[in-house]
Formats: C-alpha cells, sequence, structure tokens
C-alpha cells in the first residue's frame, strides 16, 4: 500500500468530491473505519469567512440526528488544515446514478420519496436549513438516500446573508423565494424535495435545463414538468411546488403521505393535488 498523507488521526486514500474552497477525501480512522474527510483547500484555510463557513457547517450538522442523513463524527477548525469528519456513505450520487441507470423503477419511488422527506424532517426538527436539496447531495444504495453535504446548511433562527441576484444553492432546484433574495425557511428546503424527486423521477430538472435566466424564469413562473410522475407522487410535488412557501406541506407531513401510498392523506389534509 502507498503512503498516503494524514490529517489529525486520519489517512487519507483517495479524493472523492472536489469545490471551489474545500476537497473531500475517503480517508480511514484510528479504528480503521472509512470517514469522510472536507479539508478546506490552502487558499481557503487563511480565508475568515471560508473557516466560518466550516465551522457553521459542523455546528449545523452536528445537530442533526438521521437514519437517512450523513452523521457529523469530528473536526478540527483551528487546524492548520480545517477539516471536518463526516460518516462515508457508500452509493453512488443521483445525479450521477440517474444518467448512468435512468430514472428510478415506479416500485422503488415512494420508499425513496418518503425516506427523503423523512431525512429533511429530521433535519427541520433539529432547527436546522439544509439549503441545498439537490441530486448531487443526495447519496442513493438500492431505494436508500442519505443526504449529505451542510456546507450552506444553517440554523433555523441563524441570520442568513442574501442579496438579490445572488444565488446560493443549486439554482434548478431553488425554491421561487430564494431566486427573488427572500430567507430560506423549511418550506424553501420542501420545494427543493419536491424537484429533486421530480428528477428521480423522469431524469429531467422538473423546470428544465440551460441558461439560469431559464431556469430561473420557469421556476417563478412555476412551469414545473412532471410529465411521467405517476399518481398520488405527481399530486404531492404539485402540493410542494406551490409559489406561496406558506402553502407547502411541511417534509413531516409529505413522509406520513408517502406512507399512506393511496393519496388519502391529501384528501384527509384538505389539499388539492390539482
Amino acid at each position: 500500500m502507498g503512503k498516503h498523507r494524514r490529517l489529525g488521526g486520519y489517512r487519507l486514500l483517495d479524493e472523492i468530491g472536489r469545490g471551489s474552497t474545500a476537497v473531500v477525501h475517503l480517508a480511514m480512522d484510528p479504528g480503521g473505519r472509512e470517514v469522510a474527510v472536507k479539508e478546506l483547500s490552502p487558499e481557503a484555510a487563511g480565508e475568515p469567512e471560508a473557516i466560518s463557513r466550516l465551522a457553521r457547517e459542523m455546528s449545523a450538522q452536528a445537530r442533526v440526528r438521521s437514519d437517512y442523513v450523513a452523521r457529523l463524527l469530528d473536526g478540527q477548525i483551528t487546524a492548520e488544515r480545517p477539516y471536518v469528519v463526516m460518516q462515508y456513505v457508500p452509493g453512488c450520487p443521483l445525479n450521477d446514478l440517474v444518467p448512468a441507470y435512468g430514472p428510478l423503477r415506479r416500485d422503488r419511488l415512494a420508499r425513496f420519496a418518503r425516506r427523503l422527506a423523512l431525512a429533511l424532517g429530521d433535519v427541520h426538527d433539529a432547527g436546522v436549513l439544509h439549503r441545498d436539496v439537490a441530486p448531487g447531495n443526495v447519496i442513493v444504495m438500492g431505494d436508500r438516500p442519505t443526504l449529505i453535504d451542510f456546507g450552506i446548511a444553517h440554523e433555523s433562527g441563524a441570520e442568513q446573508i442574501t442579496r438579490r441576484g445572488m444565488v446560493v444553492g443549486t439554482p434548478a432546484y431553488l425554491a421561487p423565494e430564494l431566486i427573488e433574495g427572500e430567507r430560506a425557511t423549511t418550506a424553501s428546503d420542501v420545494f427543493s424535495w419536491a424537484a429533486t424527486v421530480a428528477y428521480a423521477t423522469t431524469g429531467r430538472p422538473p423546470f428544465g435545463r440551460g441558461s439560469l435566466h431559464g431556469v430561473c424564469f420557469r421556476i417563478l413562473r412555476g412551469q414545473a414538468d412532471l410529465d411521467g410522475v405517476p399518481e398520488p407522487l405527481a399530486g404531492l410535488l404539485r402540493t410542494a411546488f406551490r409559489r406561496d412557501p406558506a402553502e407547502r406541506p411541511s417534509a413531516r407531513w409529505l413522509a406520513g403521505a408517502l406512507a399512506d401510498g393511496d393519496g388519502a392523506a391529501t384528501r384527509r389534509r384538505g389539499v388539492s393535488a390539482a
């Protein structure tokens, strides 16, 4: 076995992800367990704002306990190269899985959608907003999703710095109020959940591809493409895509509706699927 660099007590094995300010490594902890280590790049390690973002990520993710969310295990903000250590989740990101193998089979969709809603419900119950629920941040193994990457997550009461024209998150999966520069809420995450589930079902981003301007225009106009999404799932997605955040159901309610499986929960709540 070749020589691997160490970071804290972790042996870095392979690079498995890279962003503008950080690299994610597959690593091994002192007990021989595989973990994921997110390390700030040398440039970002000298930027107070990048370190602050990493600290916020740790704080938010540490609050969440869920069978469907990657756990925070460790981290060191004051290291020369600040890092966080997370549960390593085997599987394939949804945005790689769908192009390679096609949309999820219909017999798996309800379980996938329900479990992702449960993940989001657990995040929200912990007082956290994920703010980037999108196919790139959902690891899939079978019909089991795991929500990852709390890089722009916030505790619900924390100050959110957003400016009109500044897009934070994955644009094709953002709620319309975020495009307009409003505060993120649990309802914003629910909108992104619906867009992610629609992609898993059809293999298409529900608001299309192309220019950022065009995608954002279709989101603001409510022009979701749900062709091919079976009922009652399509009805649930339409409620989650409602323009007014106050009219969207909670993630916990959606998980319950999907458990019913026949749309009865939609009728009980008085929410039309139209």
